[in-house]
């Protein structure tokens, strides 16, 4: 798998396309409220790629696989703090036609390949906790859970 920048015009349609889906797990998960929902994912892609992908420490490409070519995307940004230089994983697709091919994970593999050659210490990601099939790779791959929250929904 190879991460391959993106173009402005693939940015776009990136950009359209996260927004919504991130609206749609944030509702799926409870956190948003439908209506707000697009609102509230514009803003925070406001907020993690203000100059778009000309914004420093950002980093969105296209996965690219050599039979299968384009099979989705992946956006992590870099910051320096007190633990060392991370990345930290914002999103990250397979389209679904390309799902079950192993591609989630050489995808892993060239994103820490990629975090590597930049001087990336550690890399940091979120999931869902709906989304079985992320957490799964994730684990698969090392990852180790740092924080859980819960909730537990009230009917009156």
């Amino acid at each position: 798998m190879k991460l391959v920048p993106m173009s402005d015009q693939e940015f776009a349609s990136f950009r359209v396309r996260s927004i919504e889906d991130f609206a749609r797990e944030k509702v799926e998960a409870g956190t948003w409220a439908p209506e707000e929902a697009q609102q509230l994912a514009e803003a925070s892609y406001d907020r993690y790629l203000p100059e778009g992908l000309d914004t420093p420490g950002a980093y969105v490409y296209n996965l690219v696989h050599e039979v299968d070519g384009n099979v989705g995307y992946i956006w992590f940004n870099i910051t320096d703090n007190r633990r060392g230089r991370e990345a930290f994983l914002l999103d990250i697709l397979v389209e679904e036609a390309h799902q079950g091919k192993g591609y989630g994970t050489e995808t892993m593999k060239a994103l820490e390949q990629t975090a590597i050659d930049l001087g990336v210490d550690r890399i940091g990601l979120h999931v869902f906790g709906h989304n079985g099939r992320a957490s799964n790779l994730y684990k698969k791959m090392g990852y180790e859970v740092t924080d859980l929250t819960m909730y537990k929904e009230l009917r009156k």
